[in-house]
Formats: C-alpha cells, structure tokens, sequence
C-alpha cells in the first residue's frame, strides 16, 4: 500500500455538493446550484479552454441559456446564428427545416459555437455567479461511507492532494467520468458504432454558400454523412461520420474526409476560398448509454451517462438540460433529504427520456438510409413546414403531444434502456405544453 506524502495533503473542505467536470452540463449544474446559494466545487481535469466537438446547437438550447441569464451575453460573444437546417441526400437533392416552424413563442434561432470558446464562456459564468472551479484537478479516487454512499473525492491539483466532500456529487465528466468506470454503467449502441473525422476550416465567406447562412448542413452519402457548421463569421466545421471499417481502409484520415467531401457539392461549394485551420481529428467510441444514472450521493449529467451520435446536434442541450435539471434535484434535496429517491428517480426519468427520444431520431436517420424526410412520409408523417417535425428537431425531446414522439417510441428495435419511467413534461417549455395538453391555443402576443 502506497502511502502518501502528508507534506503534499491540503486540509480537507467541505461543500453542500460537488461538480465533476466543467463541461456545459458541470458548468450548467454549478451555476444552478450557486444561483440557489449552495456551495459547490467545480473540478476540470483540464485547463480552459479545451478542445471539443459538438458545435452545431439546437433552439432549445438557446432558450434554456435566455432561462438562465445567458442568452444576451452569449449573442454578444459573435457567434454565427442559425436559423434552420439543410438535408443533403445522397442523390444530390436537399431540404431544409426553418426553425420558426415550431410554432408561436418558440425560440426560433440559435448559435453555432466553438466548443472551446462556449465551453469556458459557460464555466467562467458559473464561477463569477458563485462556484469554486478548479482547473487542472485530476480526480483520483471517489470517497465511499461504510455504508457505500458517495460523500467525495480525493483529487490533484498543482502536485498537492486534496480531498472534498459533500452530502451530493454530480458527476458531468463526460467520457472520463469516474462514477460510469467504478460502477461499469455503460452499454454499447450496437446499431450506432461510427467515428468521426473532422477539422476547422478559416477564410469563410457564406455568400458563397448556395444555401441559408448560418445553416448547418448535414449530406448522406453511401458511406456515411458530412456536417458542415459555421463556428464563426470565418470558420466552419466540416466532418465525415462513417463505420470504423470505412476509416480503416482508407489511406489516412485526411485523404478519406477529403474523398466523402467530393461527395456533397454543396458543401464543396460553401468552402470555396477555405483553407484547413486544424488538424485532422478523429472521435471515437462514439455511443453508449447507462442505464444507472444516479445512486447513493450521486446523480450523472450529460456524457457522462450517455453519448450519442452527433447528427441532430443534440449533444450540448442534453447535457445543460441534464445539468440545471441535476442542480435543481440536488438543491431540492439538500432541502427535503426524505424526498431523496423520489427525486432521484425524476431525475432519472426525464434524463432516459431525453436521451432515449433521441437516440430513437438518429436511429430513424440511419434506418433511412439518410433520407428521413422521405422515410417519415411513407410512414404518414409530414415534415415540411410541420411543427411537430421542426419541433423533434429543435430539442422536443419530452413531450407525448408530439405524434412523431410517440411513433418514434413504439419503435422496441431501437430500445436501450431498460424499462423506466418516462417523464413527459418539457423541461424548457412546461407552460406552453401544459397549454397544449389543456388544449389551449397558443398565441404569439406580437400578433395578436
């Protein structure tokens, strides 16, 4: 047994929680707990800012930052504004999905962001609104009771050992998240086992773009789908998704994401005059999920406890929704700890049925064989100008009023999760949907 060195061990400190992980569901959690007057550690295994993929943003996440103070300073911050998105099939034909389709007092617009950026711009926000964060701490081991119950961690921050407790930890570390490893959570998606290569682009100029600026674009091929997402006025994203088998039999993976670019003129067509800014990267492990999201002191948020496919951009708005949704069930019970695993068990719903309603929408995609539009429409649904269609797409994630929710979940060939129980209300829109269920019109007052 090692024994550690006194000399380097700072005194313990104590926290009404802990945050691991200052990605956008820790920095969001963090930030919710402060606004509520918790005291809350906030721990990044990283110096900010740090690379990251998921750039391409949703409305609802653009309305649940106007929720929580952020929405004006983040349009401050220059970010390219989306407005809706195009389909690109793999004949060459595409269709595109405006975002004000949704419907009257729905956020219609949102950003496409440099992860990097948008990732600090929502940890330093948390940290001016009260958290202690914590840069380059290594978490090294979690802290158990005889009774098994999480109270801390142990971690390493400038070559000293320090040890935190709390009576809840929420655990947003993403892939490296130490509460999935010690409990062995995670499950493979066997249908969604894909990989990513990608790189930024500069010398942007979107009156070249033969679509809508601002757009992503997302095209089908017959090896896989490109992105193609603005991070700023200059610089794009562009990435090829394929199965590993492809990347393996390609020469390196800039000579395969250059040949799937020759596939999608429109895109080709966009980075006129564009030179690569980046390296060629590549993501892997791509889906999993975990069926076990909360436990005895604990609760996970985001990646941490499931990763999907990034096709819909739904990445980012999980894991601030799972965030702010973990604070407010920490703070909540910090206040009623009797009502602990009611509230637990809340949180696990609306978490699963979340990521389970979308992980249910990329499957339909890939089931399509990348032409969702005309695959929904042969099963009798609409999506051209259809607000239950633009709403799936924009983050409606929750609601059982949705017809292609509830189609989408009949599906078992796409089940995941074992059985839970699903929690229907939307989290980013509860009145308007209650409005809805009432059956209450809904009116924006502008016009009117």
């Amino acid at each position: 047994m090692t024994q550690r060195n006194e000399s380097h061990e700072a005194p313990d400190a104590t926290y009404d929680a802990i945050v691991i992980g200052a990605g956008p569901a820790g920095a969001t959690a963090a930030m919710v707990l402060a606004d509520a007057g918790r005291s809350v550690l906030l721990l990044e295994r990283r110096g900010l800012p740090r690379f990251h993929i998921g750039e391409s943003q949703l409305t609802y996440t653009a309305e649940i930052l106007r929720q929580l103070g952020l929405y004006e300073d983040a349009l401050r911050q220059g970010y390219p504004i989306k407005t809706g998105a195009e389909f690109i099939f793999p004949n060459g034909d595409y269709r595109r999905t405006d975002f004000a389709d949704q419907g009257p007092l729905r956020q219609p617009t949102t950003f496409q962001v440099e992860r990097a950026h948008f990732d600090e711009f929502l940890a330093r926000h948390a940290a001016r609104r009260g958290a202690e964060l914590v840069e380059n701490a290594m978490v090294h081991e979690l802290l158990f009771d005889d009774d098994g119950r999480l109270t801390g961690v142990r971690y390493e921050h400038q070559k000293r050992s320090h040890v935190a407790r709390a009576p809840w930890v929420i655990d947003a570390g993403g892939r490296a998240s130490k509460i999935a490893h010690h409990f062995d959570t995670r499950r493979e998606i066997s249908w969604l086992r894909n990989i990513a290569v990608f790189r930024h682009y500069t010398g942007l100029d979107e009156s070249n773009n033969p679509g809508h600026e601002g757009d992503i674009q997302i095209a089908g091929h017959r090896d896989g789908w490109l992105w193609a997402i603005p991070i700023w006025p200059d610089t794009i994203s562009i990435g090829a998704v394929m199965p590993k088998s492809v990347l393996t039999g390609a020469p390196s993976r800039d000579a395969v994401l250059d040949e799937h670019l020759s596939r999608a003129p429109r895109i080709l067509q966009r980075l006129r005059g564009t030179t690569p800014a980046s390296e060629t990267r590549v993501e892997s492990d791509y889906c999993y999920y975990s069926d076990m999201v909360t436990g005895a002191g604990w609760l996970m948020a985001g990646d941490a406890g499931t990763f999907i496919d990034p096709i819909f951009s739904g990445g980012t708005f999980l894991a601030i929704t799972t965030g702010r949704e973990a604070a407010r069930t920490v703070d909540r019970m910090l206040a009623e700890p009797e009502r602990a695993g009611e509230l637990q068990q809340r949180y696990a719903g609306l978490y699963k049925t979340g990521y389970d309603s979308y992980t249910r929408l990329i499957s339909a995609y890939y089931e399509s064989e990348y032409r969702l539009g005309a695959y929904l429409i042969e099963r009798g649904f609409s999506v051209d100008r259809d607000r239950w269609f633009a709403r799936v797409l924009s983050g409606d994630f929750w609601s059982d009023l949705n017809p292609l929710n509830t189609w989408l979940r009949g599906q078992r060939r796409w089940d995941t999760f074992a059985e839970f129980e699903p929690l229907h209300t939307c989290p980013i829109y509860p009145e308007l949907d209650a409005a809805e269920r009432a059956g209450s019109p809904v009116h924006d007052p502008a016009t009117v």
